[in-house]
């Protein structure tokens, strides 16, 4: 909730499944729900880095519910760091509102 213009929405009127929205456009950027005993996220993931993260975490899988070229789920089970946790919401907000991360992916890139 700390990214400019967004907000929570419930839009299956089940309380286990909250969207986090762009007020600008609508679009859901994350997903956040319980599953199978533990919480997930479903987060828009660019296809140059879907298979990076689904190969580095086991805890990231393909998108639940969603188009599995597009979108991850990542199982909040503390295995991944929140650094990476935090890129990848970033990242999905940054797709969402049509933003260019180009150079913040080269150095991302660079950095692993």
């Amino acid at each position: 909730m700390t990214f400019p213009d967004v907000y929570q929405d419930m839009p299956f009127h089940d309380t286990n499944w909250v969207l986090v929205r762009c007020q600008k456009n609508k679009k859901a950027f994350l997903w956040t729900y319980e599953y199978e005993s533990s919480m997930r996220i479903n987060i828009k993931v660019d296809p140059v880095w879907r298979d990076f993260w689904r190969q580095t975490y086991e805890a990231v899988l393909p998108g639940y519910h969603q188009n599995k070229e597009h979108w991850n789920t990542v199982i909040l089970d503390g295995t991944i760091p929140d650094e990476d946790i935090k890129r990848m919401i970033a990242e999905s907000y940054d797709l969402v509102m049509g933003k260019n991360r180009g150079k913040r992916k080269k150095n991302a890139k660079e950095e692993l």
